[in-house]
């Protein structure tokens, strides 16, 4: 039995229903916040931006990695902002679902899932490389590594949410010690003269030595310039696990953000100008590549190798988790099938962790292909930040008395640049890879047909997503008597 509550229903259980789906609050501060920011993305300063040089040389990576930059940026203060006024675990669906109602909510929810369920697959695949390649354990890359990987880590999870972050944090610091090795290192053998060294192009507009695929190379290479930065939009999934999130989350964004962008610039540089962007554009593993003249291991390549592996377990580990959280609350609401929301005694959502690792290791298993996997990914990442970015700029102008603790520097104007950036990256994935684009399309699709269909005649009133929804509904009718 069910009981109406406008667009929503509640379970008639009561209060047992939200008892059976809560989190452990206060679990993180702004420190493990910021950790778990860094920790989402520091994989991709490893590998994966790398392949942006063949896309569009040093200079259009450079310009490319500079607009993200500015993206990523514009957004995160925006995201920034929405958290302090709407601190749940559906992080950017919540504040989706606020401005742009279930639709809109779903919409944005389903991207998001999109990127946390694809991403910890494909590095599963690059752990199982680094394994092999390291020789650790005798093991060779393959399903018996990916099911390790899931296990072990969704175990730790299972664990509970504080010693989860905590253990995320520690192998966060050990891959940007690394990373800080690395550029020391790689520093004490730059030359400028390696870093446009990539043959040009002559049928390319506008191509030189620093644009040798020319001017439409700086936009095919926009999603490797994401490299850098994807998944730190990922920290407001914490909101229901945080002390003061209206306080801390907006403060964790900001510092994740801040130390990503010396990461990356100081990786990018670091890399194309000790070997030469020419010797890593196709390099699977470019800091080590950028470390070894001539394939030639030194004490320094080895420490980033390993490092490189510490690196990818942080950001597996960190993404299931951000998964996890969005699953969750999406399920809580009713937009997915409620049995996932539930908690174990230990307040984690244990189905909300094993159903995603599940389909991931089964994605890893059986097709191999990382990259595409990570373009899929990127290509929901790039609709989940045009839809944030507008639900900023509609609740700016829908709300303009909400109480906001944190606002914005630059209001609506920036929000409207970090949409504009995103719409730009989204057809740019299109440049790079069409099929990942439609294999996501075509999830979406899928998603949507469920949603339309089923779920959207389910939805559940007392969640806080729709709680919050339904009080600025309220108020608003009240204004307009």
């Amino acid at each position: 039995m069910t009981v109406d509550s406008g667009n929503a229903r509640t379970p008639a259980e009561g209060d047992t229903y939200l008892e059976r789906r809560s989190l452990r609050r206060g679990s993180a501060g702004w420190l493990l916040l910021t950790g778990l920011g860094v920790a989402y993305v520091v994989s991709g300063d490893y590998s994966g931006w790398n392949f942006g040089l063949a896309e569009g040389g040093f200079g259009g990576l450079g310009i490319a990695m500079a607009l993200m930059g500015v993206m990523y940026a514009c957004m995160v203060f925006s995201l920034a902002e929405l958290s302090s006024v709407l601190p749940t675990a559906g992080g950017g669906y919540g504040f989706a679902r606020r401005a742009l109602g279930p639709w809109g909510g779903f919409l944005t929810g389903t991207a998001i899932l999109i990127e946390y369920v694809l991403a910890p697959a494909a590095i599963s695949l690059f752990i199982g490389d680094y394994v092999e390649s390291l020789g650790l354990f005798g093991l060779t890359s393959g399903w018996p590594v990916y099911l390790a990987c899931f296990v072990v880590f969704i175990g730790i999870h299972l664990w509970g949410v504080g010693e989860a972050l905590r253990f995320s944090f520690v192998v966060t610091g050990i891959a940007v010690a690394a990373l800080l090795v690395f550029a020391v290192a790689a520093f004490t053998d730059f030359d400028p003269s390696r870093l446009d060294d990539i043959p040009v192009d002559p049928a390319a507009f506008g191509a030189n030595s620093w644009l040798p695929m020319g001017v439409l190379g700086i936009w095919a290479a926009f999603p490797f310039g994401m490299w850098f930065f994807l998944g730190v939009e990922g920290v407001p999934l914490a909101a229901e696990e945080t002390k003061d999130p209206a306080r801390t989350l907006p403060r964790a964004i900001r510092w994740s953000l801040a130390i990503l962008v010396v990461l990356a610039l100081v990786t990018f540089f670091a890399a194309a100008g000790a070997r030469g962007s020419a010797a890593i554009q196709d390099a699977g593993n470019p800091l080590v590549e950028a470390l070894q003249p001539g394939g030639r291991a030194t004490a320094w390549s080895r420490i980033v190798n390993y490092a490189g592996l510490a690196g990818l377990v942080a950001s597996f580990f960190s993404l299931i988790y951000a998964g996890s959280r969005q699953l969750f609350a999406l399920s809580r609401a009713g937009y997915l099938p409620r049995f996932l929301s539930l908690t174990s005694r230990r307040k984690a959502p244990y189905l909300g962790l094993l159903v995603p690792g599940a389909i991931g290791f089964t994605l890893a298993a059986a097709t191999g292909d990382g990259a595409r996997m990570l373009n899929v990914a990127v290509f929901g990442a790039t609709i989940s930040y045009a839809l944030m970015s507008l639900s900023h700029i509609v609740l700016r102008r829908r709300e303009p008395g909400l109480a906001r603790p944190y606002r914005t520097p630059g209001g609506v104007l920036t929000s409207s640049v970090a949409l504009v950036l995103a719409c730009a990256a989204l057809v740019a994935t299109f440049l790079v890879d069409v099929t990942a684009a439609l294999i996501a399309l075509g999830v979406y699709v899928v998603a949507v047909g469920y949603f339309g269909v089923y779920s959207r005649h389910r939805l559940v009133a007392r969640a806080p997503e729709e709680e919050f929804a339904a009080l600025a509904a309220a108020e608003a009718e009240l204004d307009r008597e």
